[in-house]
């Protein structure tokens, strides 16, 4: 596509890492609430930018990723510091329960609600997180896909030959980056498909990762670049023959439990069983009364109706 030119948007799925956007929403718009005292800039927030990039780019389907287990056993028993820090109560016979302000705690109801009042998919997996659900259906989708997020771990499912790429809204959705092959090469010296190993390497602080100690982005994509991935380099360590220094290959063989599982923790699950249907974007609310009704009890009604624009812009695309 060249600039200036037209976007396809014919059968272009739209992926949305919704705690992502929910979090940004409640700390970027300022605090309001309801008539009753009921919190609402997250909700608020998340609409508008629903509506927004509904607007923009003009999805046929469109997809609220849910984080049915925002910390799955299974990840923790492979690295314990997997999202430690934001535990604050563990739970048995349930997800861990994460630090997450009340204000925003209270919202997260009425975000479900109103979502589906519009008529707009909600997909989660038990088990899982929401990363895993954008995952499965962005792998094999056969169809543009726009994956919106502020994390990094979903640069792993930028894929330009099948279409597939990140809007990174770090900065604020306003300002998103669309993430290619290119984008991640320029950033980190990476393809994006070695940007799982090259995390597991350099670590992550926001997920408990820890890393190979000594080892940042810059050696981290210097070994990706000279052999390839996660196998390679292990393969490397093993090898006295190989091109690998004895500072790097002492660090690494320090960290060799780490880099035998976590590989497995960062990447993001493809293959889950999901149902795919329902995504397509409403072209008007499902439930407009209760819209209406929830517009008008929790000051929603600028937000909803922007919403409701969005929606009748790209029925008129289809």
């Amino acid at each position: 596509m060249t600039k200036g030119e037209p976007e396809d948007r014919s059968g272009r799925l739209m992926l949305l890492d919704t705690a992502s956007m929910y979090f940004r929403a409640f700390f970027g718009v300022p605090e309001i609430t309801a008539e009753d005292g009921t919190p609402v800039n997250a909700v608020r927030g998340l609409l508008d930018f629903i509506a927004r990039l509904v607007r923009d780019y003009r999805p046929t389907d469109l997809v609220c990723c849910w984080d049915n287990d925002w910390r799955p056993q299974w990840r923790v028993d492979l690295v314990p510091s997997y999202k430690a820090h934001r535990v604050v109560e563990e739970v048995e016979t349930a997800p861990d329960v994460e630090e997450v302000p009340d204000p925003l705690q209270r919202q997260v109801p009425l975000i479900l609600e109103v979502l589906e009042a519009f008529g707009i998919s909600v997909l989660g997996a038990d088990g899982y997180e929401a990363d895993d659900v954008i995952g499965t259906l962005a792998t094999g989708a056969g169809r543009p896909v726009d994956i919106v997020t502020g994390d990094r771990d979903l640069f792993q499912l930028v894929d330009d030959d099948a279409q597939v790429r990140v809007l990174y809204i770090a900065r604020g959705v306003g300002k998103h980056e669309l993430v290619t092959n290119d984008w991640v090469r320029g950033k980190y010296g990476v393809d994006a498909r070695q940007y799982a190993d090259f995390a597991t390497l350099r670590g992550d602080t926001s997920d408990g990762l820890p890393g190979v100690a000594g080892v940042g982005e810059k050696t981290a994509a210097t070994l990706l670049g000279r052999f390839g991935d996660m196998d390679g380099i292990l393969a490397a360590v093993q090898d006295p023959e190989a091109d690998l220094g004895p500072g790097p290959r002492a660090k690494l063989r320090a960290a060799g439990d780490y880099l035998e599982v976590a590989p497995t923790v960062v990447a993001v699950a493809r293959d889950l069983d999901l149902d795919r249907t329902g995504s397509a974007l409403p072209r008007t609310p499902a439930d407009p009364e209760r819209v209406l009704a929830l517009a008008r009890r929790y000051n929603l009604e600028g937000p909803a109706q922007r919403l409701v624009e969005a929606l009748s812009l790209a029925a008129t695309d289809a």
